[in-house]
């Protein structure tokens, strides 16, 4: 297939795109406006395939996604650009708005267009596949309850409700105008190339350089992980197998509180790092209480059954494999997180088709 990825830069969208050119024969071509999250550094290994194109381009302008699906032809695209940080949320909401909103509504109408004037063939097999996040459920309070694919939407934060908005306008525009759509919904991923103030490698970090690691609360927010590159092959399953209109949940089966996530990162640390910062004899010692966030949901978890029973994806990393094979990821690539840390990744050459 030839598929055009939206926000393959980002953290989710490389992992996604370095699978697909490293064990498929597909055809990508990645289209990011590169925002302060998108890293084209991440697609390194794959960047000089002849099977992959770079377009820097923002979803929400129209004339060049028009002009880019003309040129490209995909067979399938999977949406995956957003902005996806629930404190920069609370912060400053605007951007999610236009970008989650506003953004995936512009590509519904730019893809509409392009997939009417293909033939009866071609327009017949054309896939939609819309990427979302569990968030949209809002919380669970019980300790047995799992998200599942009709549980209603309760979203917390400006992310989550923008992130809510765009899956409802993507099932409307399958409703109302017949567009082939697949949505899915993933739990937190984790994994190399990871953006540096998400937790798992914020706490990485901070416990290399001996600063605090922060934990909202009391730390017992319970998150279910999915490991990345598992994300990716569950997507490529989906967007090859999916049956039109349907959502898949994406988890990985791996529920864990927030604070046992860093207290296992410090006892991987104590392992594959023992040579700590001055004044530190634990890497525990940093761990440090910060008033919680706005808002926090308590627990998510992620009912998976779905995927596993009709497309056959379990996920194949363990929560401990994982975060082992994270934690060595970013000892080994420093260097990749200082020029995030000092914005040089920003300076990367704009490509087109």
């Amino acid at each position: 297939m030839r598929i055009l990825i939206t926000g393959g830069a980002g953290f989710i969208g490389s992992a996604l795109i370095r699978h697909l050119l490293q064990n498929t024969e597909h055809e990508v071509l990645n289209l990011d406006k590169l925002t302060y999250a998108g890293n084209l550094e991440s697609l390194t290994p794959v960047a000089d395939s002849p099977r992959y194109r770079f377009l820097h381009a923002d979803i929400a302008d129209s004339e060049r996604v028009t002009t880019a699906l003309a040129e490209f032809q995909p067979d399938a695209i999977m949406h995956l650009a957003a902005e996806s940080h629930v404190d920069r949320s609370i912060d400053g909401p605007a951007a999610f708005i236009q970008t989650n909103i506003v953004g995936t509504y512009s590509l519904l109408e730019s893809t509409r267009a392009y997939w009417l004037g293909l033939d009866a063939e071609r327009k017949a097999a054309f896939r939609f596949h819309h990427i979302s996040t569990d968030e949209v459920y809002g919380d669970l309070h019980g300790v047995d309850d799992l998200f599942s694919e009709t549980t209603p939407y309760a979203p917390s934060s400006p992310y989550s409700a923008s992130k809510a908005a765009s899956d409802h306008l993507v099932r409307a525009w399958q409703r109302t105008y017949g567009l082939p759509v697949l949505i899915t919904n993933c739990s937190n991923n984790y994994g190399p190339y990871h953006f540096p103030e998400k937790l798992i490698p914020l706490m990485i970090l901070n416990a290399l350089a001996g600063k605090p690691l922060p934990v909202y609360g009391n730390g017992q927010q319970v998150r279910d992980w999915l490991y990345v590159e598992d994300h990716a092959r569950a997507l490529l399953k989906v967007v090859s197998a999916g049956k039109v209109g349907e959502t898949y949940n994406i988890g990985g089966h791996n529920e864990q509180k927030n604070l046992d996530v860093v207290k296992a990162i410090c006892a991987l640390l104590e392992e594959l790092a023992p040579q700590k910062p001055a004044g530190i004899t634990r890497y525990e010692e940093l761990i440090t209480y910060v008033q919680d966030r706005p808002g926090h949901d308590l627990r998510y978890a992620i009912d998976a059954s779905k995927i596993e029973r009709e497309l056959g994806w379990v996920p194949q990393e363990t929560f401990e494999s994982g975060l082992r094979k994270t934690v060595q990821w970013y000892l080994d690539n420093l260097d990749w997180c200082g020029r995030v840390h000092d914005g040089s990744y920003q300076g990367q050459r704009l490509g087109a088709l």
